[in-house]
C-alpha cells in the first residue's frame, strides 16, 4: 500500500453521525496525516463525488458508513451498492463504521427485506458476501466512538495484527461488555435499581432496560470526551453495537417472575438465580440511605 494508504469514506443510507463523530477526535488531522484521504463526504479531498461515481478513485482502505440497499439508492446516477462493491473489490481493508453499515441498524426497520448491513444478514448474522470476508473489519455503534476508528486505522497503518471476534469486531474494543467498567456494577450485584433516569446512584438494568450486560463495547472504558458514558450520566445502554439494535421496548428489561428473560452474557441461569437470591436477602444500609435521599 505504500507509505500512505489511500482512504475512501463512502456513505450509503446514513444520518452522518459516524462521520461527524470522527470529526470530533481531538487528534483528527494528526491521525489523517498518516493516510491519503481520497474522498470524504465532509472534509475537502482530492476527489469529488463525480470522480467516485465514475469508479476511478484509487483505494486501499474503504470505509463504509450507512445501511445498504442493493437497488434504489443512487448517487450521481449510480447505485451506491455498485460503487461499494467496486471499491471493496480493490481495497485491502474494508471497515464498516456504525451499526447501520455493519448490521443494517435503524434503517433496516423501514424495509428489512431490502435494507441490511454491508456483509451481515439481518437475522442470521451470517455473511452476505464471502468475497470480502477476509478483509472486513466491523466497527458497530450508533455512532462509533472516534477513538475506535483511530485505533483501527493506526493499527492498519503500522501493519499490526488485529484480533477479531466472530462478527469481525476488534477484540481490543469489543472483547467485553459495556457492563465492564460501569460505575454502577455494585448496585447491579446487590440488585439495587435507580429510582429513575439521571440519578447518580443505583443500577439501570432491572427497571430502566439497560442493555450493558448484553452489549459488546468499550463505552465505559474509552469514555466519550474522556469523561463520560450513558450509564455514568444515568441513561441506560441502548445496546447499539449489537445486531438486534434497535430493540423494541427500549427502556424495559423483560422478566419472568422478576428474573431477566435473558441472562447477562456468559452467566449461567442457575448461577444467576443463586447469586440473586443471596443478594436480595441482604439490605445494604448505605444503598438504602442513598436512594432514600432521592425520594425525599
Amino acid at each position: 500500500m505504500g507509505k500512505k494508504p489511500k482512504i475512501i469514506w463512502l456513505q450509503s443510507i446514513t444520518c452522518n453521525a459516524n462521520a461527524h463523530s470522527f470529526l470530533n477526535h481531538p487528534n483528527l488531522f494528526s491521525i489523517l496525516s498518516h493516510f491519503s484521504l481520497q474522498y470524504h463526504p465532509v472534509l475537502e479531498t482530492s476527489y469529488g463525488l463525480k470522480d467516485l461515481s465514475e469508479l476511478k478513485v484509487p483505494c486501499d482502505i474503504l470505509i463504509i458508513e450507512g445501511a445498504i440497499r442493493e437497488e434504489g439508492w443512487k448517487k450521481n446516477d449510480i447505485e451506491v451498492a455498485q460503487m461499494i462493491r467496486h471499491y471493496a473489490t480493490r481495497a485491502s481493508y474494508i471497515i464498516t463504521v456504525g451499526t447501520c453499515a455493519t448490521f443494517g441498524g435503524i434503517f433496516k426497520q423501514k424495509d428489512p427485506k431490502k435494507i441490511s448491513g454491508f456483509c451481515f444478514d439481518n437475522d442470521k448474522k451470517t455473511f452476505r458476501y464471502d468475497l470480502y470476508k477476509e478483509k472486513l473489519i466491523s466497527l458497530p455503534g450508533c455512532p462509533i466512538h472516534p477513538e475506535w476508528l483511530s485505533y483501527l486505522l493506526l493499527m492498519i497503518q503500522s501493519k499490526k495484527k488485529i484480533p477479531l471476534d466472530g462478527m469481525h469486531r476488534p477484540r481490543e474494543l469489543y472483547g467485553y461488555t459495556v457492563h465492564n467498567g460501569c460505575t454502577r456494577n455494585e448496585y447491579f450485584e446487590w440488585k439495587v435499581d435507580t429510582p429513575g433516569f439521571g440519578h447518580k446512584e443505583g443500577c439501570l438494568f432491572y427497571e430502566q432496560g439497560c442493555q450493558a450486560p448484553y452489549t459488546h463495547g468499550s463505552c465505559n472504558k474509552i469514555l466519550w470526551n474522556d469523561v463520560s458514558s450513558k450509564t455514568r450520566i444515568g441513561t441506560p445502554c441502548f445496546g447499539c453495537t449489537e445486531p438486534n439494535f434497535p430493540k423494541q421496548n427500549f427502556f424495559q428489561t423483560e422478566t419472568n417472575m422478576g428474573i431477566p428473560a435473558q441472562m447477562p452474557l456468559g452467566v449461567p441461569k442457575r448461577a444467576y438465580l443463586m447469586l440473586a437470591g443471596v443478594a436480595k436477602s441482604f439490605k445494604i444500609k448505605r444503598f438504602s440511605q442513598t436512594l432514600l435521599e432521592y425520594d425525599e
